[in-house]
């Protein structure tokens, strides 16, 4: 799957998500919405999360720029495995950090079908694309490099050691 599917993809879960967390909420909540107080704990929670996303990113995102390339490349491709920093704790680091997106942009809208049931699921979506295209994407690029590392590292890890190193000040280019 290209890279302008996946963002379209991604694009279409968080405000499809919203959108239809918005009609769930009208049909299973009629009438109820949650008050100025909740909604700016929502917020700030929601914030937060964000942060950490944007973190995540950035980090995943670095490692990636400055270990994943040999030659020209565009930008966003790869053409090294990447087992360095976070990614020698885990296979898809930038993929946990993704996780925590829809979930942010949920808790800032206070849109309650959309956090405890909509999240959820849009999770469950991630997880399986890892699995039936990512993780075979990987194998046909890197081989038995791949497997090898595949057989070595988790998919994630949420042990304190993983999370300080996806978590630490972005390394610098």
């Amino acid at each position: 799957m290209g890279i302008i599917i996946r963002m379209l993809f991604w694009i279409l879960l968080i405000f499809g998500g919203g959108y239809f967390g918005y009609i769930l909420d009208n049909k299973l909540f009629p009438g109820v919405k949650i008050g100025m107080l909740l909604h700016a704990i929502s917020f700030i929670i929601g914030l937060g999360l964000m942060m950490l996303v944007m973190r995540i990113s950035k980090n995943t995102g670095r490692t990636l720029a400055k270990y994943g390339r040999k030659g020209k490349l565009r930008r966003l491709d790869t053409n090294v495995l990447v087992t360095q920093g976070i990614y020698s704790y885990m296979r898809h680091p930038m993929h946990l950090g993704l996780f925590l997106f829809p979930l942010s942009f949920a808790f800032i809208t206070g849109i309650i079908s959309f956090i405890i049931i909509i999240v959820p699921a849009e999770i469950v979506i991630m997880l399986l694309l890892i699995k039936l295209l990512e993780e075979p994407e990987a194998v046909v690029k890197f081989g038995d490099e791949y497997l090898q590392y595949r057989k070595a590292t988790p998919a994630f890890c949420l042990r304190i050691k993983c999370l300080k190193e996806l978590l630490k000040k972005p390394i610098c280019k």
